[in-house]
């Protein structure tokens, strides 16, 4: 009988060489990673529209900030007793939310 022979147990878990060519020119900004952050903007019809409202008008921020600045102004001058109570929760949410953007913002620009 011949003796046990172990021959050396060996496995590639990964490949010899391993690298990644990364080009900028070919990041877009409906898909392409910068950073850990990544920022999916959704799908549009016209992707060059809205790029240029962004460029022109403004970021999404500060369309959300402006479109709740004109919502806290309709809500001031709105009676909302005859609401049901959900519906002035509601309203009422909203408001402490926008009040703190606006001291988020004063504390920024202080700082």
């Amino acid at each position: 009988m011949e003796p046990f022979s172990a021959a050396p147990f060996s496995m590639a878990l990964a490949p010899e060489r391993l690298w990644q060519a990364i080009n900028p020119l070919t990041w877009t900004q409906s898909g392409g990673q910068v950073g850990l952050i990544n920022i999916a903007l959704g799908q549009t019809a016209r992707p060059d529209i809205e790029r240029t409202v962004l460029n022109e008008v403004g970021s999404y921020g500060r369309q959300i900030g402006r479109i709740g600045d004109a919502l806290e102004v309709l809500i001031r001058h709105f009676e909302t007793r005859d609401l049901p109570q959900a519906e002035r929760d509601a309203l009422t949410i909203l408001m402490g939310q926008l009040a703190e953007v606006r001291k988020v913002k004063a504390r920024e620009r202080e700082g």
